[in-house]
């Protein structure tokens, strides 16, 4: 079993969706988990209004520090954060492969509760799409390198269609 961290700040959206969705289409090959570095203590409510739309559970998930994964055997640290929009992503130091997949943040979008559930739509397409990317490459055979160059060009190339203003 791979063992997969979804890494972004506040821990409540972006790497709660990445998660959820690692998950359910890597069942018995990954197993994936998130945190944060500054987590906010709480999911989001859109961000679970989002998996349950997309027939995803939405029980289990903890916005949580990664200090909760530091002796644990993370082979994969992903960031979800987006440095575009001048976020700091978290850096996991540990000895793991590591690669970054900057999608906005829908967790500082505003306006109607469709405006809302649109921008937390988006951002599961974008990482649906990445997780599909991502389980289609022989995860068990790429070198360390291999696999690292692989996640950043996922990220590189899956972009998010449409956006939202924050």
């Amino acid at each position: 079993m791979i063992n997969i961290l979804i890494l972004c700040t506040g821990n409540s959206c972006r790497s709660i969706l990445a998660e959820a969705l690692i998950n359910e289409k890597g069942q018995g090959r990954v197993q994936a988990y998130s945190a944060g570095s500054h987590p906010t203590g709480k999911v989001n409510a859109h961000a679970l209004a989002c998996l349950a739309r997309n027939g995803l559970p939405t029980t289990g998930y903890l916005s949580q520090s990664w200090d909760t994964f530091a002796h644990m055997g993370i082979d994969i640290a992903i960031t979800v954060c987006d440095q575009a929009a001048g976020e700091v992503c978290p850096i996991f130091l540990n000895a793991v492969v590591k690669g970054h997949w900057g999608v906005p943040d829908p967790a500082h979008v505003t306006g109607s509760d469709e405006y809302c559930a649109d921008a937390f739509q988006q951002t599961f397409n974008a990482l649906a799409e990445r997780v599909d990317k991502l389980l289609s490459l022989p995860l068990e055979t790429l070198t360390a390198e291999q696999l690292a160059q692989e996640i950043n060009n996922i990220g590189e190339q899956a972009q998010l269609r449409g956006g939202f203003d924050v």
